[in-house]
């Protein structure tokens, strides 16, 4: 089976390697004949122009690699010159229009970290974390041109542990929803695998932006617990000072410690509290504008003593 690979982030990266894989006869389960990846990107202070971790992998793995912020029809041609059977796409970010779509007998596969159509969108496990879900998931439907709307081939569901972030959840299912790609990819291969129509209310996670990590004091506690592992890492949970941003692990609950006012500090030279809505939330790690993530203690030692002061 000829397969394109549509992918950008690290999160793809597994399925990536897992199509790659030989058995132990040396004989590949597929044949992948290119990767299709979003251009080079500025990272860091220096915004040095650095290839997308699907490039690089690939890069690793001698396969060739297309370029290409969107797929104009120049691509489209690109893409119809590899003669693909399947596409299968993980994260690419980008729309796949109606000419691309057609250009692998098979279509295209996407595998989406959510149990469809349940979270459909850019940010489907941070929506599904902040949200308080009790089971996660990934999906593979055939892609068409609505938003996550296709047929489901596939889905694997996962508890994730209490103080599971977002980032733990990806990359947990980065590597379980590898396998549900491959297994898709050879059930369509063999014929045995029909798309079902999605079955639900579906329900929508657009990507976050930096104000979806911003904690708001006058949320219940286990709300603002939540949010905080579900913009772990990206954007980040934070929080103002002074006028200063501060930005936040995810912190601890203490149901054990009531009556402390919305936002308002409480330490007692150990342990470092704030109140919310409900009962105080324990700070474990803080990182002041300017400076490195240390533990909440350490800055409070070294801020004097906040007890008292308000987050705003």
């Amino acid at each position: 089976m000829r397969v394109l690979f549509a992918g950008t982030p690290a999160v793809a990266i597994p399925s990536l390697d897992r199509l790659a894989r030989t058995d132990e006869a040396g004989d590949r389960s597929f044949e992948l004949v290119g990767v299709l990846t979003r251009p080079d990107a500025p990272i860091g202070r220096k915004r040095v122009l650095t290839p997308s971790p699907v490039a690089g992998r690939a890069a690793e793995l001698g396969l060739p690699v297309i370029k290409a912020a969107r797929i104009t029809p120049e691509v489209t041609s690109e893409l119809a010159s590899l003669a693909p059977d399947v596409a299968a796409i993980v994260a690419y970010g980008g729309l796949v229009p109606r000419s691309a779509l057609a250009v692998p007998r098979y279509g295209w596969v996407n595998l989406h970290f959510s149990l469809l159509p349940e979270w459909r969108g850019a940010a489907p496990v941070q929506h599904a974390v902040i949200h308080g879900d009790d089971v996660v998931g990934a999906s593979t439907f055939r892609l068409e041109e609505g938003l996550d709307t296709g047929p489901v081939y596939g889905t694997m569901a996962v508890t994730p542990r209490p103080d599971a972030t977002a980032g733990d959840l990806l990359a947990e299912l980065a590597e379980s929803g590898a396998g549900l790609l491959a297994r898709t990819l050879e059930g369509i291969e063999e014929g045995s695998l029909v798309p079902r129509p999605q079955d639900g209310q579906p329900t929508y996670a657009p990507k976050l932006s930096l104000d979806d990590g911003r904690l708001d004091w006058g949320q219940p506690a286990l709300a603002l617990e939540r949010r905080a592992r579900g913009v772990t890492p990206e954007p980040g949970a934070w929080t103002l000072l002074d006028g200063q941003r501060i930005k936040l692990e995810p912190p601890k609950l203490r149901p054990d410690v009531e009556g402390l006012e919305r936002g308002v500090l409480s330490w007692d030279g150990k342990v470092l509290l704030v109140g919310t809505a409900t009962h105080a939330l324990e700070l474990v790690r803080v990182q002041p504008a300017g400076k490195k993530m240390m533990a909440a203690a350490d800055w409070a030692r070294g801020a004097g003593n906040p007890d008292g002061l308000r987050f705003g």
